[in-house]
This record gives C-alpha cells, sequence and structure tokens, in this order.
C-alpha cells in the first residue's frame, strides 16, 4: 500500500527521520510519467550550529525554507552545475533539513548498468529536479513526493557514517549524520 508521507511526519527529530526515511520512496510525476526510486542514503544537517549546514551562516534568502516548516523542499545548486534535493524537517524556525543521496531505482525504470542512482547530483538529474522545487511542499500536486510502500528493513542493514563533501565544517564533518544501507 503506498501512502504519502504528510508533513507531521517531517516534523520530527532529524536523526530519526533521516534514518526512517531510508526504504522510503522518492517519487516524480510528470505529465503521465511518473518515476519512482528507493531511498537508499541520507544525509542531516540540523540547527545554526551544525557548521557543514547552509543555516550556521544565518537566515538568508538561500537559507530561509530550512527555517519555515517542516515537509518542504530545500534545492540549491553546488559546485555550479549539480542541484542537491533536501527535505526540510523539524519545528518552523529551528533550521534542518535532509539531504536525499542516493536511491535504487525500480526494475522498470534502470537499464540493467545502473540499478542505483548515486550521488545527489545524479538523483537530481534523473528525477528532473532543479530550483522550481524549492519552496515547495512534498506533495502529490507539486509532482515530488516521498512515499511509504511498507518497505521494512532490517536495522542492522542501516549503517552511519561521516557526512560527505564537508571538511570545511571542523569538527562537524566528524558527525555520524549520514545513513545508508549496506
Amino acid at each position: 500500500m503506498k501512502k504519502i508521507l504528510q508533513q507531521i511526519f517531517f516534523d520530527r527529530p532529524t536523526l530519526i527521520i533521516a534514518q526512517e526515511l531510508l526504504g522510503k520512496f522518492l517519487v516524480r510525476k510528470s505529465g503521465k510519467k511518473e518515476i519512482a526510486g528507493m531511498i537508499t542514503e541520507t544525509e542531516a544537517y540540523i540547527g545554526l550550529e551544525d557548521k557543514a549546514s547552509h543555516a550556521s551562516r544565518g537566515r538568508t534568502k538561500r537559507t530561509e525554507v530550512m527555517f519555515g516548516n517542516p515537509g518542504y523542499w530545500y534545492v540549491y545548486l553546488v559546485y555550479g552545475m549539480y542541484n542537491c534535493l533536501n527535505i526540510v524537517t523539524e519545528r518552523e524556525r529551528y533550521p534542518a533539513a535532509i539531504l536525499i543521496r542516493s536511491v535504487c531505482l525500480l526494475p522498470f525504470h534502470y537499464d540493467r548498468q545502473n540499478m542505483a542512482v548515486n550521488g545527489p547530483g545524479r538523483v537530481c538529474k534523473y528525477f528532473q529536479v532543479d530550483k522550481r522545487f524549492n519552496k515547495r511542499p512534498a506533495e502529490l500536486k507539486t509532482g515530488l513526493w516521498i512515499e511509504d510502500r511498507g518497505v521494512r528493513l532490517n536495522p542492522k542493514k542501516i549503517k552511519k557514517g561521516k557526512r560527505v563533501g564537508v571538511d570545511y565544517a571542523r569538527s562537524w564533518k566528524n558527525k555520524h549524520w549520514r545513513f545508508y544501507l549496506e
């Protein structure tokens, strides 16, 4: 049974949600075409103190969505060429979000060489996500949402690791806030 995750799901502690998103499905609908992939890797960014988070520099035009309601998309450009897809979490005025780092495509959506879409830039490219989704809710009418399809994961298969690409964040780079399936 498919169930679209509602705003209340995202209005909880970010580290819990980041793990619970593993096994959920990112879904994109454009016209009559719908693609989906199981989320297999996430990365958490939490609060003003987190030097790896964009919000650590304060509330700006770019980061204002992170200070808003949970369940909204935060899409930004990295290296001037790759979009990254994040879902805002926790309460309003507390900046937190989860980066979708990789997904595993459903059998009818992949060529046999590439069942996994690894890397946040590749996820956005495959799902045709760009800045148009920024500050929009994760729901059916926006064409991009997350579903629970009843996949139950063995907790022993969920691994933690350091976040990727945040060496500038000093000790915050060592937080084991990246979650992935073994």
